[in-house]
């Protein structure tokens, strides 16, 4: 029976239930729905408008309705249209006409508004624990082979020598920016639309702000229109989510590539990867290609999401049953991307070697030869031509800049017109400290400033990271 049906003197066209029902996508806040029954009961009877009686046995109810939930044993009935309805008509089933008194001072409107906030705390933190443990499997790895070099790229050139361990602190600093947004979106979302009413507020003297700290709310919205027609916290996960799956889709890239043979610098374990049915010889890093590839979904659900809000009026529009197909596969797809990619990271095989071969390629050093240069009192424009000569020297001789003789670093030199760099050419320790600076360990460490790739600066990173995730774990 339509909990609405009062005023219709006929029955509503099949085609019109099958399309505004959202049982099968709503029923996922159930619990919250639940939740906030139960403490809405209290505050009826603390307003007095139900006896204790009547608080005991529709709360008594809520709850053998939620194990029901839980165990999987409520049936769910499409014709009710929505989990507020089937939750209700089950409540009524069970205990009887005190049901009909559920919904006193209560509107779907308010009522779904305060479940999706319910399930955006429950579900922010269960991101956050997923992002933490994203963000464990990077330090973990960085911890047992980040004293590995490879060469850092600009435009996917080989551009300065960096540590691994460098490299994966860097989507640690992304990851735990991540966990800042869910933290300032959940902030927003953690007010109690609920005795706002269908949108001009409930009837009755509720205590709002008590029913909002049973919720664990911090307090309650401050006007009754916004209250039920909000959705910004939605819009703040959804834009949370997709820079979170953004971050993850450019490790999944660099993952791919780094696993192609050619690159050779990880090996996916054999547990994240899958095979060819056509060529045997495949090992194809699918879960990181997936991530990618679903990245996409999550930033269409984002745009979809704001464009659906766009052109709404206040207060209500059931445009906004279509906030939660969004929200809810966004969400789901990024907490499995969290934890497919820190299973790939935890149990990859890194070849030090290849990527030390890769640092080694492209004159990666020729930046540090030059601050060497510079700290000789060479200007550091001029010092750059004088590289850029030196790396044209060596590219046409096939040879690396360590292997550079002293009379092609002496030429180098002699040909600037800046009179010191022209008395340096004369100077023969030099080219011995020139062929020094340009080994990949000395390049290393002499980007020695705070965020550098420095071993020493990046072993306080670590420590730094490993504490904190230590700590965030307690």
């Amino acid at each position: 029976m339509r909990l609405w049906g009062g005023r219709f003197s006929s029955e509503t066209d099949a085609r019109t239930a099958d399309f505004t029902r959202s049982v099968e996508v709503d029923r996922a806040l159930a619990l919250d729905d639940l939740a906030g029954s139960v403490a809405h009961v209290r505050g009826l009877g603390r307003a007095g408008l139900l006896d204790d009686a009547e608080v005991v046995g529709l709360v008594e109810g809520l709850d053998a309705l939620r194990i029901d939930v839980e165990s999987g044993a409520l049936p769910w009935d499409p014709a009710l249209e929505d989990v507020h309805m089937n939750l209700e008509a089950a409540l009524g089933a069970r205990i009887g006409p005190l049901a009909g008194k559920l919904h006193t001072g209560r509107s779907r409107n308010d009522q779904v508004a305060t479940d999706l906030r319910l399930w955006t705390r429950r579900t922010i933190d269960d991101l956050d624990a997923a992002v933490l443990a994203m963000e464990r499997a990077l330090v973990a790895l960085a911890e047992r082979e980040g004293d590995a070099i490879l060469p850092g790229m600009t435009h996917i050139q080989p551009a300065q020598p960096i540590l691994l361990a460098h490299h994966l602190l860097a989507y640690v600093e992304m990851l735990e920016r991540d966990r800042g947004r869910l933290v300032d979106c959940r902030r927003r979302a953690n007010v109690s639309p609920l005795g706002s009413g269908a949108l001009a507020g409930a009837g009755y003297q509720l205590d709002r702000e008590s029913t909002a700290r049973e919720l664990g709310f911090d307090g309650v919205t401050a006007n009754s229109l916004d209250a039920v027609s909000d959705r910004d916290f939605v819009a703040e996960l959804l834009f949370a989510v997709t820079l979170g799956m953004l971050h993850l889709s450019r490790l999944a890239e660099e993952i791919a590539w780094w696993s192609n043979p050619r690159f050779g610098f990880v090996r996916a374990a054999d547990s994240f990867t899958t095979g060819s049915s056509m060529m045997p010889n495949k090992r194809n890093p699918d879960p990181a290609e997936l991530v990618r590839g679903r990245a996409a979904r999550v930033v269409g659900s984002l745009a979809g999401f704001l464009a659906l809000l766009k052109g709404l009026p206040l207060a209500y529009q059931r445009d906004l049953q279509e906030d939660k197909p969004p929200l809810f596969e966004a969400c789901a797809t990024f907490e499995a991307s969290l934890g497919v990619m820190a299973g790939m990271v935890e149990t990859l095989a890194v070849d030090r070697d290849a990527m030390r071969q890769a640092a080694s390629e492209g004159f990666t050093t020729a930046t540090a030869v030059a601050d060497a240069l510079v700290r000789r009192g060479v200007p550091f424009r001029e010092a750059h031509h004088v590289v850029g000569r030196l790396v044209g020297a060596a590219e046409a001789a096939g040879l690396a800049l360590t292997e550079l003789g002293d009379g092609m670093i002496v030429a180098a030199l002699a040909e600037s017109r800046d009179s010191g760099v022209m008395g340096l050419a004369g100077d023969p320790t030099l080219p011995g400290e020139l062929r020094a600076a340009a080994t990949l360990d000395a390049a290393l460490a002499s980007c020695d400033v705070i965020g550098g790739t420095a071993p020493r600066r990046v072993a306080a990173a670590l420590t730094a990271a490993r504490a904190r995730l230590d700590a965030a774990g307690r």
